[in-house]
């Protein structure tokens, strides 16, 4: 790994962060008696630092059991991480409201893997992230290392499937539209301009030590950079690509039916979220409650047939 690339991402994820998310990811992380390696904040709100809205954390957990939750859960877990909750904390005369990942170092690092189908952890954990809270400090270097590595892959990436030559922000910008037509998002085409502009400077200086832990060989001319791949290595990773482009969606898809059955705190989510859009309370049967992934289609139909979705 380059030195390099360590101190940018050490430095990035040791961001002051407000006081209200470190009491809530440390609560979160004392609910594993020890077992929470670290909690890691990324997102839009952590870009804007508003607190208003939905949060979203990744904990990071030694053993899935030790999570509260069904044994069904950390088998689905298991087989399909991360699994994903909602989660809301009080502070004060502050609400904050958070989407909670849980999955193991072990899960995130072979994610965030070079070699790995599944693009939507190594191209979430490119962009800006925070250790939020972390056990000690040595797991702070064990979690920026992972850090690092799905930096690297992303870089990696970057190069194979961006221009024959261009700027820093060339490469991330083709990156980040292809990782979001890989998966099953709804996105304006000029998301991924905007991720890169928001932080230009952040990943033009990323890019070449990335580069270098990838041991890409690249020349570097004013402002243009060009990575040095033959055409069979280039013709070969699109070929690859395009394996994980397939993938990618029937993945989102297969995440979003196991979310039906292992999404905790879902119904207060759902609640929330349409009671803030249409300004009317949301009366859910125990049913709903139990399953509000399942119940959003005739939820969403109801308000709709009521005239408060538009």
């Amino acid at each position: 790994m380059s030195e390099a690339l360590t101190e940018l991402i050490a430095a990035e994820t040791a961001r002051d962060i407000p006081v209200p998310v470190r009491a809530f990811t440390a609560a979160l992380a004392e609910e594993t008696n020890g077992e929470t390696a670290a909690v890691l904040f990324y997102g839009s709100n952590l870009r804007t630092g508003d607190l208003d809205g939905v949060l979203d954390f990744y904990v990071l957990i030694d053993d899935l059991k030790a999570w509260r939750g069904s044994t069904t859960a950390t088998m689905a877990n298991r087989m399909l991480p991360p699994n994903v909750e909602y989660r809301e904390y009080e502070t004060g005369r502050l609400s904050l409201r958070a989407k909670v990942a849980v999955m193991t170092p072990r899960q995130f690092a072979a994610a965030t893997r070079f070699t790995s189908y599944d693009t939507t952890i190594w191209a979430r954990f490119s962009q800006p992230s925070a250790i939020a809270w972390v056990r000690n400090e040595s797991e702070r270097a064990n979690v920026v290392s992972l850090l690092a590595g799905a930096v690297t892959t992303a870089a990696r990436w970057a190069a194979l499937l961006g221009p024959e030559r261009g700027a820093a922000g060339d490469y991330w910008r083709a990156l980040y539209a292809a990782t979001y037509a890989a998966e099953l998002r709804v996105e304006r085409n000029s998301r991924s301009d905007e991720i890169v502009a928001h932080a230009i400077d952040r990943y033009t200086r990323l890019l070449e030590p990335a580069w270098q832990t990838a041991r890409i060989e690249f020349t570097h001319e004013v402002s243009d950079l060009r990575p040095q791949f033959s055409p069979g290595e280039r013709k070969r990773a699109r070929h690859a690509w395009t394996a994980r482009r397939l993938f990618g969606k029937p993945l989102n898809i297969a995440r979003l039916m196991k979310a039906a059955f292992t999404f905790k705190g879902g119904a207060a989510y759902l609640a929330w979220k349409i009671e803030r859009h249409t300004k009317t309370p949301l009366d859910l049967t125990p049913w709903q409650k139990r399953h509000p992934i399942l119940a959003a289609p005739r939820v969403l139909w109801r308000l709709w047939r009521q005239n408060l979705l538009h």
